[in-house]
């Protein structure tokens, strides 16, 4: 601390103004009440003809106007297109499928060639059961005549004809044994291919086509442009937003209006500083007007009160006295400078 001030700015503090959602959903709601009625005539009067639009903008957007479609005409006009188009690709699917099959065929083959070869092996079991169910070998005749004869002598019924009927079902049992043989290799023959090639092969090929989808875009074109047509009354969230934005305004002025009083008191203390200085180095600007947290620490040897202060828009502390009591007692000790007076520390006695 010493008698001689000194001269520096600082930050303006602005207190932010306290939020108060009650308060601010509160005003809203007032503010709405006091214009309800205001609202129901406007309602009664303008509704209809707004409903009335919102009406025929529905309208418009269905069937269509100026000359251009709605979205019943689009949405025909899709269905058919998305038809056209799925045939298209379908068509294009399977002419893809048909023209790289023998492509995946070699493909599996080369990747694994000893199961291709189990297929193989399978299909010629399948093939020798097929040809060998359309004949019967002479080991197979003699074998169901044999049985036959055997059964019939055995009946004393050797060369009737319960012998022949005999030896004739022996031969369709024989046949009907080898169909079954045959089918069942051709299955497994079937299972094994199916299992190696056309499962894989239609992973690899099949393509879903995208044409399902189409059309699908033309329903929602349009639908943010059809209004609600009804009055919304209470909504809090404007309460709050209308709240923020006046503290907002309200600081923002608060915050304008500080940094404008410091910017003038740091002008003012400088040209002060500047003609004291001019006027006598002695001269120290001691006007109670430029000073704040003014607190008396003691006195002088002329009886003159001694006080700390801060001089406004200064946070430094400072030790002095002040002019207008100094001008009561020692008159010459005291000079005005631009309106304010400064002290002459020499001239107190």
């Amino acid at each position: 601390m010493g008698l001689i001030p000194g001269i520096a700015g600082s930050t303006p503090k602005v207190k932010a103004p306290k939020m108060d959602i009650a308060k601010d959903i509160s005003s809203y709601v007032s503010g709405m009440s006091e214009s309800l009625p205001q609202i129901f005539l406007q309602e009664q009067q303008f509704r209809p003809q707004f409903q009335g639009l919102n009406l025929g903008d529905i309208q418009s957007f269905l069937t269509g106007a100026g000359g251009q479609q709605g979205i019943f005409g689009l949405s025909n006009q899709a269905a058919q297109q998305a038809g056209m188009g799925l045939g298209e690709a379908r068509q294009a699917e399977l002419g893809q499928m048909t023209g790289q099959a023998g492509l995946t065929r070699g493909l599996m083959q080369a990747l694994s060639p000893e199961q291709a070869g189990v297929v193989q092996n399978f299909n010629t079991e399948a093939q020798r059961a097929l040809a060998a169910s359309q004949m019967i070998s002479p080991q197979e005749q003699r074998g169901y005549q044999q049985t036959a004869r055997e059964a019939a002598a055995a009946a004393g019924r050797l060369g009737g004809n319960a012998a022949i009927a005999s030896e004739v079902m022996g031969r369709e049992d024989v046949f009907a044994r080898k169909r079954a043989e045959a089918a069942q290799a051709g299955q497994n023959a079937y299972n094994v291919a199916q299992g190696f090639y056309t499962q894989p092969g239609l992973s690899l090929l099949s393509n879903a086509p995208l044409s399902y989808q189409q059309g699908q875009q033309f329903i929602n074109t349009g639908l943010g442009a059809i209004g609600a047509g009804t009055p919304q009354l209470f909504d809090t969230s404007v309460g709050l937003n209308l709240g923020a934005a006046q503290r907002s305004n309200q600081l923002a002025a608060a915050t304008a209006n500080a940094q404008a009083k410091a910017a003038q008191q740091a002008g003012i203390m400088s040209s002060l500083g500047q003609a004291a200085g001019a006027a006598g180095t002695l001269a120290m600007l001691s006007d109670r007007r430029l000073k704040t947290d003014i607190k008396k620490v003691g006195m002088t040897d002329a009886g003159l009160p001694v006080y700390t202060y801060k001089y406004k828009g200064d946070d430094v502390t400072h030790m002095g006295v002040m002019a207008q009591e100094v001008e009561e007692v020692f008159p010459e000790a005291v000079e005005e400078i631009n309106g304010f007076k400064a002290v002459y520390y020499n001239l107190i006695k």
